[in-house]
């Protein structure tokens, strides 16, 4: 499995928008052929600061995600409400399965 933990930080008045963002992106997401998890978790000390979860199948899949449009729509729409960039860290997934 191939897991992906975006760190994002936000500005503060743009956290509305970028959960709605983050809704359309997750719910087209989980609806991929390999995607095994998409969890999107805010920080509740800091409601700017948010982690996404992106795990799947495999590193092929991974890379899938990024040329879908829905995908490419979330990356366009919250480019502008980043507070600093998004930072993206690979794991290789060993359990489950």
């Amino acid at each position: 499995m191939h897991v992906t933990l975006v760190h994002v930080r936000v500005k503060a008045e743009t956290i509305a928008a970028f959960v709605e963002a983050c809704r359309l992106n997750h719910e087209a997401s989980i609806r991929e052929p390999g995607n095994r998890r998409f969890d999107v978790l805010q920080d509740p000390a800091d409601p700017c600061r948010f982690l996404l979860y992106e795990a799947y199948a495999s590193p092929t899949d991974a890379a899938a995600h990024k040329q879908t449009a829905h995908y490419l729509a979330w990356r366009d729409s919250v480019a502008e409400m980043m507070a600093e960039p998004r930072k993206g860290v690979s794991y290789a997934g060993l359990y489950p399965g």
